[in-house]
């Protein structure tokens, strides 16, 4: 194993424990968990944006589907937690395979207006629909009883759940991009015509990475409706998509830490100055961005990842 290999697993394993004794640091564990929620949710995207190449401003629809799926079943169904998600989990995917089966023969600017239109459709439904609550959204989620043994009413308890979630997800992207698949997906990125020529069904591919990306962006909303105890409008809204966009870009497109960085950036920015400014937070944000852009093309995690590898050639 290569030095860069080793620190780069003495680094995660640090994170880890970091996020295990988390609560006893003082940090709010709500707080904590809406991150990690985030930090799926771009992860999730960066998936598909980062290791395939594929661009979708509709991400916002599985994460909101999600979120008002596990609610219903949970509220209205009285299903256990863990049936609650996965049926988020399983509608969120069912989603992405229609909007994929209908946008993924289209490149580049019209696969992106393809699905930012298709879940816009989803907004409209979730307004309408008689079950989600309209403008009020859908309210006092319960937590139940995770396998009916785990209460999840304490947020300690919920918490290591999310943890759990979350390092299962983290690791389950790696194993996705670092297997054959992932090859191909990135194969797919940087030369599509060449995959092509060499015999690959290039849809398929494209076709399997955004069902995947949404059954995870499916599972960052369940999880949130969990946490928070309600699904509301703004899970589905277009800004949605706008904000995981951005949290990629910042933390780093491409890269496996990029988006939890990127997530975490961006919540806690919302968290410390929204009592302190108000909705100027949105043009703070704004401006962070567009000086990262502008300094950092790579994001955060990229760039420090390009200066890595510039200090390592200098040195051989």
């Amino acid at each position: 194993m290569s030095k860069a290999a080793k620190a780069i697993r003495i680094t995660y394993l640090a994170l880890l424990a970091l996020l295990l004794i988390a609560p006893l640091l003082g940090l709010y564990p709500v707080f904590v968990m809406k991150l990690l929620c985030y930090a799926i949710f771009a992860c999730a995207f960066n998936l598909l944006l980062g290791f395939t190449g594929l661009l979708s401003f509709g991400h916002a629809a599985f994460f909101g589907s999600a979120a008002y799926i596990t609610g219903w079943f949970i509220k209205s169904q009285h299903f256990t937690p863990e049936l609650g998600i996965l049926a988020g989990v399983i509608g969120a995917g069912l989603i992405g395979l229609v909007v994929g089966l209908v946008a993924i023969r289209r490149q580049g600017i019209y696969f992106a207006m393809i699905t930012m239109a298709i879940a816009q459709m989803v907004y409209f439904v979730c307004l309408q629909a008689p079950f989600t609550g309209g403008e009020d959204g859908l309210q006092g989620v319960p937590r139940g009883d995770l396998f009916g043994l785990l209460p999840l009413a304490s947020d300690t308890a919920l918490y290591y759940v999310v943890v759990v979630f979350f390092v299962a997800c983290f690791m389950a992207i790696s194993r996705i991009v670092h297997s054959p698949f992932g090859q191909v997906l990135k194969m797919i990125r940087e030369n599509e015509p060449r995959a092509i020529s060499l015999g690959y069904q290039v849809d398929r591919y494209k076709l399997l990475a955004f069902v995947l990306s949404a059954a995870l962006a499916g599972l960052a909303g369940s999880l949130k409706t969990l946490i928070m105890g309600f699904a509301t409008l703004s899970d589905v809204h277009w800004s949605m998509s706008g904000e995981v966009i951005l949290m990629t870009l910042l933390g780093g497109v491409g890269t496996f830490f990029g988006p939890v960085l990127g997530s975490g950036i961006v919540i806690a920015l919302q968290d410390l100055l929204a009592d302190k400014v108000g909705s100027w937070v949105t043009v703070i944000i704004g401006a962070i961005f567009v000086l990262c852009v502008l300094a950092f093309r790579k994001g955060v995690v990229g760039e420090l990842q390009a200066w890595l590898e510039r200090r390592r050639r200098a040195k051989a």
